[in-house]
Order: structure tokens, then sequence, then C-alpha cells
């Protein structure tokens, strides 16, 4: 039942990195594609981790770390890209 929920997670995990990829196609601003991009990569990687979590519970500080680094990085990553495209409205 665990390998089930594990591949299960994983395979959500791909879905969502390819989910993400989409709104690179269409016509909205690049903001727009970065965040939505950024957010499905985010979650795709977690359901990722958390489902080699279950495959190798053993390795779980490891696996608990790279889920907190990526959390982090990626609203870190968003508050940097809010902050450089509003700066740029502010010397015009």
């Amino acid at each position: 039942m665990i390998d089930i929920l594990s591949y299960g997670l994983i395979i959500i995990g791909v879905i969502f990195w390819f989910w993400g990829t989409f709104p690179l196609l269409g016509n909205r601003s690049v903001l727009f594609k970065l965040h939505s991009l950024s957010v499905a990569d985010t979650l795709g990687s977690m359901s990722i981790i958390v489902g080699l979590l279950l495959k190798i519970p053993e390795e779980w500080p490891l696996l608990l770390l790279a889920i907190i680094t990526l959390a982090i990085w990626n609203t870190v990553l968003g508050y940097v890209l809010a902050y450089c495209s509003s700066s740029g409205e502010e010397n015009d």
C-alpha cells in the first residue's frame, strides 16, 4: 500500500511539473507566467519528495530539509520577483 501511495505522489509531482509549463505558452505577463511555473514546480517537487520519504523513510532528515529549503527558497524568490517588478514601475 505504501508503494502505491509513494508512486502516486511521484506521478502527481511530475504532472504538476508539466502542468506548470502550460502557462508559459499563453499571452499573459511574464510575472504571471513565472508565478504559475514556480507554484506548480514547488507543489510538484514537494509531492515527489514526500513520495520519496514514503519509499525511503530512513532518509527523513535529509528529505525534510529538502522540503523546508524548497518552501523557503521559492517564497523568497517570489518576493524578490515582486520587488524587482514593482521597483521598475516606480522609476518611470
